[in-house]
């Protein structure tokens, strides 16, 4: 199996990069964002591969990082998603933003990638939510306090702090994030309206 190819970039098509690799020209399919990336045709480039062999056909995909290709193995798990969607999802969110966007639940970030709508962005976050948090920047007991606001498990002030916040025109995920992180400072115990000042702080930063 090809893991990785190091060569020249011949040409680009809407979805593909050729990389000439010692005269021989591999076409591997790509995310919007990995193609964005590469340099112009004659520069040299690497890509992490993943190979997929069928009966009719082998296909290589590419990606900039081998954290992008194991995100690309992780979506093509979740049912319903197969190549297309899984590199759309690919070219709107970096690896670590789709990390944080399914650990804090936050489905309205994925749904951005064409093809995916609300169904299919829950389930992405339902399948993977387990796996995300090892791959994620925030840190996980802000991750545990916003998934739970977000499933609507928190206790009362930390739901109706994040409320307030959505309703001053904050994302959902901000809002959630913020009380979580407001929370983790002020203790257990801490008062709507403490959370919401201390999480309007955060939000300032």
């Amino acid at each position: 199996m090809i893991g990785k190819l190091k060569g020249i970039v011949d040409s680009f098509g809407d979805d593909w990069v050729i990389l000439d690799v010692g005269g021989v020209g591999y076409q591997a399919f790509c995310s919007a964002r990995t193609l964005q990336g590469l340099p112009q045709p004659g520069e040299a480039a690497q890509l992490s591969i993943e190979t997929y062999v069928r009966e009719d056909m082998i296909r290589l995909y590419g990606f900039a990082s081998d954290v992008e290709r194991e995100w690309f193995r992780l979506l093509m798990t979740v049912q319903g998603i197969g190549s297309k969607v899984a590199l759309a999802i690919l070219g709107i969110l970096k690896p670590s933003d789709l990390a944080n966007a399914i650990a804090l639940a936050d489905k309205a970030q994925i749904a951005r990638a064409p093809g995916v709508g609300p169904k299919v962005a829950a389930r992405v976050v339902a399948e993977l939510k387990d796996k995300a948090p090892a791959f994620s920047s925030v840190d996980a007991g802000t991750i545990a306090v916003a998934s739970g606001i977000a499933e609507r498990r928190a206790p009362q002030p930390l739901a109706d702090a994040a409320s307030a916040l959505v309703n001053l025109g904050y994302a959902q995920v901000q809002a959630s994030t913020a009380v979580a992180a407001a929370a983790r400072n002020a203790g257990e115990g801490a008062s709507t309206e403490l959370l919401i000042r201390l999480a309007l702080k955060e939000l300032a930063r």
